[in-house]
């Protein structure tokens, strides 16, 4: 067990001392965007809700257990400019009782006009990425140790991409199951063929780690999670719409928008809360900062970086629905369904 940890603290120091790319810089940014109800409600990351719900394991391997014997899970987000993005996928044991789940997410972003030189349309194309997950865990005592393991293909029009990922995660579980410590090392592989020749690009890591509590005579959990570790202080950039209100005495000139340390540290987080009333239903909320920050009007109220949903049972389903605002007048909506397929079988 001391080996496994020392292996694991390793693995993550070695990846932050990585330089990291984001914001654009990256091939296959789909993986960091999930359609999954639940997360988008939650302000973008559940990587501390151990409640064997096999629709997050995708963001977080280590929440895979053997309590998800036979469940499957259909994501669907109706994404910005007619986008779609899904995900289906199943877990089940083996006879070792080892859990393992595999999956398909995938983002189709539309039917788009093929022009010639001079911009007469000469046929149409389509645009689409997909990721393969393959997935398992192990218990050591209160640790949960789990990976993803990803293939993905990328087709844009006559261009075409392959590449491998893996997510390693930790979770450390109180005996009460009351509090929970999570760290997650995401998208870590290689473009293996790249869109053209010579141009392999990096893939969209993300490091986070996470803490929940919840309480034991009241409904709450909250979590703060902190992400982008990879790249701890470089999230923000000078945004010429923004300005500190002031003028330079000397030049007259507006000076730029400024930056504290505590600007820097809020870039990386988000805070969200559920409040369970049962099996049977939670409300969820969800705040990101970064978000906040890089989608919100100068001039204009909007609730962007905010985020909501509720989970509902009915019968044998899990039905969920999230909403993330990103900017003025614009939200996502996330349709999540959960069933346990055990459930459909006739008792001998």
């Amino acid at each position: 067990m001391k080996r496994i940890v020392q292996s694991i603290l390793f693995s993550f120091w070695s990846i932050t001392i990585c330089h990291a790319q984001i914001g654009g810089t990256s091939v296959y940014n789909f993986l960091n965007v999930y359609p999954n109800a639940r997360i988008a409600a939650l302000g973008g990351s559940a990587i501390v809700t151990p409640d064997n719900d096999m629709s997050l394991v995708l963001a977080n391997p280590s929440l895979l257990t053997k309590k998800m014997q036979n469940q499957f899970s259909m994501n669907y987000l109706r994404y910005f400019a007619d986008m779609g993005m899904g995900y289906f996928g199943y877990a089940w044991n083996t006879k070792s009782a080892r859990p393992l789940s595999a999956g398909v997410h995938y983002i189709n972003y539309g039917v788009f006009d093929k022009t010639d030189e001079s911009g007469n349309i000469i046929g149409s194309f389509a645009a689409n990425d997909f990721c393969f997950h393959f997935s398992t865990s192990r218990i050591y005592q209160n640790w949960n140790i789990g990976v993803n393991a990803k293939v993905i293909y990328s087709e844009m029009e006559s261009y075409t991409s392959l590449g491998l990922a893996a997510d390693v995660a930790a979770s450390w579980l109180s005996e009460d199951s009351l509090m929970m410590v999570t760290a997650v090392a995401s998208n870590l592989g290689k473009q293996l063929i790249s869109y053209t020749q010579n141009n392999s690009e990096n893939l969209p890591m993300n490091i986070q780690i996470g803490f929940s509590k919840k309480f034991a005579h009241n409904p709450l959990r909250l979590s703060l999670i902190a992400h982008n570790l990879q790249d701890i202080g470089n999230l923000l950039y000078q945004n010429s719409g923004k300005n500190s209100g002031n003028t330079d005495l000397v030049t007259g000139q507006i000076i730029p928008e400024q930056f504290t340390i505590l600007d820097y540290a809020m870039s990386h987080l988000i805070a969200n809360s559920e409040v369970i009333f049962g099996p049977g239903f939670m409300l969820r909320f969800g705040y990101n900062n970064l978000r906040r920050r890089e989608l919100s009007l100068p001039d204009t109220r909007t609730f962007a970086g905010f985020s909501w949903g509720f989970g509902i049972k009915i019968n044998k389903f899990h039905f969920s629905y999230g909403s993330a605002s990103f900017y003025a007048d614009n939200a996502t909506n996330n349709f999540s369904i959960v069933t346990n397929l055990s459930e459909f079988y006739k008792k001998k």
